[in-house]
């Protein structure tokens, strides 16, 4: 009896240990290999509703998004609002959906129909200000936003139609906590936290924690590109790479390379912790709106930056309303402005291709779960080349972006300017056109590996042409 009784207890010690000593996920289960799709619902359709949206759910679903990110659908305030109808960034109440887009029963109809199809929800969350006549104007203390010496409420660069709140009261903290787990017991799938490095990181690193836990399933996608902020198990999943999308737009403009991208991947992985995903996008409503579509800052290379977008370590790929039609339109921000959706294209199929990718493809899921990359030399620093492979499953990428030019003084006075826009004018940045002869190109494959974008498979030696802007995805 002693014998079996400590034979018993040598398995439950095994067990224990193997049980402690298995990986705990950083993130949900079903982040790993996910795309967002950013929706601004005022644009969607002419009748800019929950309801009129709801019938893209299947689209969109079909075109392989899995995250709906919507932009803030709150009640806005009228007072000092811009242009007609205001902005979605000046929000008047957190509880209450901006009757412009319908009633609470549409946004939950649409949720609920979102959940059936499998697409999860997330809320655009504005932590950093509100509109001047929110809510807690009337019903909170003074000390909930920041004043000036006369007294005044007061607010950021150029958004006066907004107020910023007062961080260093902490029942500003446990009213945002309160406020967005009005949302979560709603249903909704998590945030993407608007503005999120302007607010202090002890705020975040307050309320998180305890949210995750009672919500373990959420994702939550800060508008930051913050070291302090990237611990998945207490702050947030995922951080915006802003440094690499303004990269990607130099290297389609000929001033930027190869060389400076690979030195741009070692410097970020260095800084942030390996499980933290990054947010990587072509576009999104800051910079169409702004900046310029994606043609006009990337112009023919577009879609090798989207291609990048996809296949980078860490990247969890955004597609903003209207990319999946080309749509080559910078969209109002303050007046309607609806997209004329017409048929599907070719765009539609390129980022079918593309969401197919990240789903069917291991070495490319974000975070710790992703296969390591392994540059390759070409001798070209137009080329970008590189495989990325996880448990023999390997993905080859080459995208040529010509041989880059230094951009003059006014190209790259504008580009700094924008960089450092808080939102307001464009900054005219003119597009320097990628000027190189096409190069021949042997890739020498090691298996049989299909080439995604023609559904051609190849072995031995592959020939290719590439002039700038063209791109090639190998698998195996």
């Amino acid at each position: 009896m002693k014998k079996l009784f400590i034979a018993a207890i040598a398995v439950l010690c095994a067990l224990t240990a193997c049980k402690q000593t298995k990986e705990t996920p950083a993130h949900p289960e079903w982040t790993y290999s996910s795309v967002v799709y950013e929706v601004n619902i005022r644009q969607f359709t002419p009748e800019g509703t929950f309801a009129a949206f709801e019938e893209h759910l299947p689209r969109l679903k079909d075109l392989g998004v899995d995250i709906v990110w919507l932009m803030p659908m709150y009640e806005i305030g009228t007072e000092e609002r811009k242009g007609t109808l205001g902005s979605y960034y000046a929000i008047s109440d957190y509880k209450k959906v901006n009757p412009e887009f319908g009633t609470m029963e549409d946004f939950e109809h649409m949720l609920a129909r979102a959940h059936e199809l499998g697409l999860k929800v997330i809320l655009d969350w504005v932590a950093n200000q509100t509109a001047p006549d929110h809510v807690w104007m009337r019903e909170k203390p003074a000390e909930f936003y920041e004043r000036d010496e006369n007294g005044n409420a007061i607010w950021e660069y150029d958004w006066t139609d907004t107020r910023s709140l007062n961080y260093e009261n902490e029942e500003v903290w446990w009213a945002q906590d309160e406020a967005m787990r009005f949302w979560l017991d709603k249903g909704v799938d998590g945030f993407r936290c608007d503005a999120a490095g302007e607010v202090p990181a002890e705020f975040w690193k307050a309320i998180l924690p305890k949210m995750n836990k009672d919500y373990p399933e959420i994702y939550l996608l800060a508008e930051a590109e913050r070291t302090n902020l990237a611990d998945a198990r207490e702050t947030f999943d995922a951080n915006y790479a802003w440094e690499l999308h303004h990269l990607l737009n130099s290297m389609a403009q000929g001033s930027k390379n190869a060389v400076d991208l690979k030195e741009y991947l070692d410097r970020d992985a260095a800084a942030f912790p390996k499980e933290a995903f990054r947010l990587t996008f072509t576009s999104n409503h800051d910079e169409n709106s702004w900046q310029g579509t994606e043609f006009e800052r990337e112009g023919k290379a577009a879609k090798a930056c989207a291609v990048l977008c996809f296949t980078l370590p860490n990247s969890q790929p955004l597609i903003y309303t209207g990319q999946e039609i080309g749509m080559d339109h910078r969209l109002a921000f303050f007046e309607k402005d609806p997209i004329d959706w017409g048929t599907p294209n070719e765009y539609t199929a390129f980022y079918g291709i593309l969401t197919a990718l990240k789903h069917e493809n291991r070495a490319l899921d974000a975070g710790e779960r992703g296969g390591e990359m392994v540059w390759w030399e070409t001798g070209n620093d137009g080329m970008v080349a590189f495989h990325r492979e996880k448990d023999g499953n390997k993905v080859i990428v080459l995208a040529y972006f010509g041989q880059a030019q230094k951009a003059d003084e006014p190209v790259a006075a504008a580009a700094e300017a924008n960089d450092n826009r808080p939102q307001g004018e464009v900054v005219a940045e003119p597009f320097k056109n990628l000027e190189s002869e096409p190069i021949h190109y042997t890739v020498k494959l090691d298996g049989i590996y299909t080439d995604v974008f023609n559904a051609t498979t190849h072995e031995g030696e592959y020939e290719i042409d590439l002039n700038p802007g063209d791109f090639i995805v190998l698998t195996k």
